[in-house]
């Protein structure tokens, strides 16, 4: 399996002080801003911005994670059930700024299930579309981000894998690697 390293820890600590800075730069206050971290692989960067936005600005931007399993287009396609997550949002969207939170944007079917989703709390005033990487090339749905923290061009063949220090790994770290055909 061939890998290569895409971004370290150091650098993703640089590109989330700059998500940081953006947010502060465009939402003023928080006021009316909230972010939602895409379940499964979204929290985790989600909590990360939150921590680094309240030490930066001392403001706690109001956060929550939000599943969008069974508003995708392709859940009843699959060969195996897909497994549902938490949504765990305690508060209504109606009217607010929402900023979506993801790891890695793909094909958009995601990103387009999760605005979907979230209408189930109200109707939002903007939506935003924060991502780690955006794999530009591979869009199935005319979905752009609004952040980014890394472009890259991939094939089909690879897969953008994020690492968590949370999740077990060593250290964070972005991947690019070869899918493995059986």
């Amino acid at each position: 399996m061939q890998k290569r390293l895409v971004l370290d820890e150091e650098q993703i600590e640089i590109i989330l002080r700059r998500f940081c800075h953006q947010l502060i730069e465009n939402h003023d206050d928080f006021e009316t801003t909230v972010l939602l971290g895409l379940q499964p692989r979204g929290p985790i960067l989600l909590d990360k911005i939150v921590k680094l936005l309240e030490e930066i600005s001392g403001v706690k931007v109001p956060s929550g994670y939000l599943d969008a399993t069974f508003h995708r287009d392709d859940f009843r396609r699959r060969d195996f059930p897909l497994k549902a997550n938490e949504t765990k949002i305690n508060f209504l969207i109606e009217g607010k700024k929402v900023i979506l939170v993801d790891d890695v944007l793909y094909k958009g079917r995601s990103v387009r299930a999760a605005m979907d989703a979230m209408i189930a709390f109200g109707r939002p005033q903007k939506v935003e579309l924060m991502v780690l990487v955006d794999r530009k090339l591979t869009r199935d749905y005319p979905i752009m981000p609004d952040y980014y923290g890394i472009r890259v061009h991939t094939l089909e063949s690879q897969h953008v894998l994020v690492e968590w220090a949370e999740n077990g790994s060593e250290k964070d770290a972005i991947w690019i690697i070869e899918k493995v055909n059986p």
